[in-house]
């Protein structure tokens, strides 16, 4: 068992977790842009994909020998070609000792351990797939869970509000948004407004 399982296994779960946000999006949602500098779901797709490989291949030496782009550029392409790539990348990252975790290499202008930079990677997906939900509110849509209650599947985790993901895998994942994806119904807000302070 290595040291570094917890990074691996991190990165496993946040695939299905920005798959997840990604699938929510409509494809006529895909050049949204809710303010004039930032991005639409497409551009944040070509980031993450762009971003990633240059990450995973440059400072990791993880290299999936693949395009890091899609050849077209539709919602369910992206979802497809990540799904793939990062898969990919999974199974390479699966068989790294720890002593690789622990190597020193560049990142940008200065040298990092690759479990450092790793979990700057996590941390760096994460950021861009909170902006995504962000843009999925704003365009009134329903947000399951990520990782935790949302005010869609119940409110605060003291009202008992229940996790609820939108695919129980990426291979369901897969499977639906090829037919056009499935929406389970979710339970909406709880009782109480959404501000969580502790007792007393």
């Amino acid at each position: 068992m290595s040291r570094y399982d917890f990074l691996v296994e991190t990165y496993r779960t946040e695939r299905i977790k920005t798959l997840s946000v990604w699938s929510q999006f409509d494809e006529n949602d895909m050049e949204f842009r809710p303010e004039p500098r930032v991005r639409t779901p497409h551009e944040h797709m070509v980031h993450q994909c762009v971003s990633e490989d240059n990450w995973m291949k440059n400072m990791l030496g993880i290299d999936t020998n693949e395009p890091a782009l899609p050849p077209v550029e539709s919602k369910i392409e992206f979802i497809k070609w990540y799904a793939k790539v990062s898969q990919i990348r999974l199974r390479q990252l699966s068989l790294r000792s720890d002593d690789w975790f622990e190597e020193i290499t560049k990142f940008f202008e200065s040298s990092r351990s690759r479990a450092w930079i790793m979990t700057r990677r996590i941390a760096h997906t994460s950021h861009h797939r909170g902006q995504l939900t962000a843009y999925l509110r704003i365009l009134g849509k329903d947000l399951y869970s990520t990782y935790g209650p949302s005010a869609d599947t119940g409110g605060l985790p003291q009202n008992k509000a229940r996790v609820i993901y939108r695919y129980s895998s990426i291979e369901e994942l897969m499977t639906e948004e090829e037919k056009g994806g499935t929406s389970p119904g979710l339970p909406g807000p709880g009782p109480n407004k959404p501000t969580e302070r502790p007792n007393g």
